[in-house]
């Protein structure tokens, strides 16, 4: 198999009660799984993928099958979103928290958009902050497994953080109450790891 389905960097129950073991067991176990297993079969089915690694994949999808791109996004987006929290969450700080506030207004004022962008987002999908490729701090939704490392992505940039607004990732705590899931997941939110990301993006 090509790509292997990474573990989760915690406890299924670290999270809590922001995010509780079921869903995260669920989540990973079930959700990621499956998109890791339809993308070996992809993989394995078309040799100009083999040898490839993820993210070139999702650089060159047009003109390739769309269930390749669902689950080669799925695969991605979802260890992207597991790097991104940590039990205790944490505060943005140094270079990315001055790029935000200079955006914004503040880190209050960035979530407020992110949060907006998250329930705008019709259907399923994910929100993301990102550098765009204009370098600049932005914040972008898209739908299904879609992301901004895509070439078919309309808004394309480098990930910071995101967030997985399909109902599988809050329902069992939230139901439908996708504001409610928005709102609580900046409790988890591992800053340390976006400040990293924005540092490497920045270079």
């Amino acid at each position: 198999m090509a790509f292997e389905l990474p573990p989760l960097p915690y406890a299924y129950d670290a999270l809590e009660p922001t995010i509780d073991k079921e869903t995260m067991t669920l989540h990973h176990d079930k959700h990621h799984k499956a998109y890791t297993d339809k993308l070996n079969e992809f993989v394995d089915g078309d040799a100009s993928l083999q040898g490839q690694s993820i993210e070139q994949i999702m650089s060159s999808l047009s003109g390739k099958p769309a269930g390749l791109r669902n689950n080669g996004g799925g695969y991605w987006n979802h260890d992207f979103f597991w790097k991104s929290m940590k039990g205790g969450g944490s505060q943005p700080t140094g270079a990315l928290k001055d790029a935000i506030e200079a955006k914004w207004g503040s880190v209050d004022a960035m979530k407020e958009k992110f949060n907006a962008a998250g329930v705008g987002q019709f259907g399923s999908g994910w929100v993301w902050l990102i550098v765009g490729e204009d370098g600049e701090l932005a914040i972008t939704s898209t739908p299904n497994q879609d992301n901004p490392l895509m070439d078919v992505a309309e808004t394309k940039g480098t990930p910071i953080l995101g967030n997985d607004v399909w109902e599988h990732a809050y329902y069992i705590s939230y139901r439908n109450v996708r504001p409610d899931y928005l709102k609580a997941w900046w409790n988890v939110v591992d800053w340390d790891v976006a400040n990293e990301r924005y540092d490497a993006a920045k270079k």
